[in-house]
Formats: C-alpha cells, sequence, structure tokens
C-alpha cells in the first residue's frame, strides 16, 4: 500500500518497494486517500509520487480483471478517474520514476506535471500493441495531450521501451538522475513548484486538457 509522508510544503507518496504496483482496487483506494490529504492540505505544497523496488507501476492489474470481468467498466472508469484527477489537479505533482513505468502506469506518470526518471534502470513503455489492447479513447487522449505527435505515434503503435536517456530525448520525462540522487531531485522541483499550487491552476489546467479530461470523464460502454 502507498505511504504519505510530508517533508514541509511536499508530500512524497512512496509506492509499494515489493511489487509492480497495479492499480489493484485496494491499492486505487490508498492512493485516493492520500490525494485527498494532500489536496485538503492548506498553503503552498506539492506532490511526488516515489517508487523504490524495481517497478514505479505497470498498470492495469489484470489478474484481478481476469477474476471480476463483471467488474470491467467500474474499474476502468476509477482508474480513468484517476488519471483525470492527476492530470487537472491543482496541487503540483511530479514523478520520480525509479523503475519500470509500464502501460497505464505510464500513462499515470504522464498526467503528473514533472517527471524525473532514473538513468541507468528501467523503461517507460506503452506496450498496448504487443498485448492486443486497444487504447480507450480517454487514454489516448491523455497520451496524445502530454506527448509530441511523433512520439504519440511512435510510444503506441510500436510499443517501444524508451530508457531514461531516450526517453529524455523524446520530451516523455523532464529529467534523469542516478538512483541516489533521484528522489532528491524530484523533491527540488515540487518544493520550486509547490507555491504554484492554487485554485486557479486547477481552473487553468481545466481548459488546457478540456478534451482529454472530458474523455476520461466518460463511462466505459459496458
Amino acid at each position: 500500500m502507498p505511504k504519505l509522508e510530508r517533508d514541509g510544503e511536499v508530500f512524497v507518496l512512496h509506492l509499494d518497494p515489493d511489487d509492480e504496483n497495479l492499480f489493484h482496487p485496494d491499492r486505487l483506494a490508498g492512493l485516493e486517500a492520500a490525494l485527498d490529504e494532500v489536496e485538503g492540505a492548506q498553503g503552498p505544497r506539492a506532490l511526488v509520487t516515489a517508487g523504490s523496488g524495481k517497478f514505479w507501476s505497470n498498470g492495469l492489474d489484470l489478474g484481478w480483471l481476469l477474476d471480476h470481468g463483471d467488474q470491467y467498466t467500474g474499474y476502468l472508469d476509477r482508474v480513468h478517474a484517476l488519471l483525470a484527477r492527476t492530470l487537472a489537479s491543482p496541487v503540483v505533482t511530479v514523478a520520480a520514476l525509479n523503475g519500470h513505468t509500464f502501460a497505464a502506469g505510464a500513462m499515470w506518470a504522464l498526467a503528473h506535471d514533472v517527471r524525473v526518471m532514473r538513468a541507468d534502470r528501467g523503461y517507460f513503455c506503452l506496450p498496448e500493441v504487443d498485448l492486443d489492447l486497444p487504447f480507450q479513447r480517454g487514454m489516448s487522449d491523455l497520451i496524445r495531450a502530454r506527448l509530441t505527435p511523433r512520439v504519440a505515434h511512435e510510444a503506441m503503435t510500436t510499443g517501444r521501451r524508451y530508457g531514461g536517456g531516450d526517453a529524455l530525448a523524446a520530451g516523455i520525462v523532464d529529467e534523469v538522475a542516478d538512483h541516489d540522487g533521484l528522489l532528491g531531485r524530484a523533491v527540488e522541483r515540487a518544493r520550486a513548484l509547490a507555491g504554484k499550487t492554487r485554485p486557479v491552476r486547477g481552473q487553468i489546467k481545466e481548459t488546457l486538457y478540456a478534451e482529454a479530461l472530458a474523455s476520461l470523464r466518460t463511462p466505459t460502454a459496458g
């Protein structure tokens, strides 16, 4: 389960170091509760989401979905809500990508304002083409809103795995750092922007990402 700590203006949400940080419903509940706490706090603040193991997040919990197919649409709507909430949040968000960041996990990373990726380990990847999984409209709109058309096309249609240097060159991430400096750099970037967390920032993002947010907030067809 994710664990939320506070360091002055910066909240750090530590993801579970022992698994793939899949979006199991219980983990979604933990993430939602953490966002509630951060958004409800007063004054300058920012959020860093940080992993510490091999994975940052591998996205949808396909194993859980296989066992709960009758809950498919509700589950996807809940994941879409997390993506939309992060994308539109007035709180400054920084993803510290310590390891593999795949599929819906990669989309959640893109919903953050800033991404700092480990330089020597882990990949950013949208592998849906290799899994025979189509992108939901909201997911596609999110990716297109946050990446250039060329990079979105390559990432979505080839399933390319981007290491830290390649991800930086493609504009997928904003900075790379070594293992020991990753979290520190993410916190520094968050702290520098914490004063920008205010209601008007959320309003700006609502209009900036209006198309993607509308798609993400549209209920999944059964």
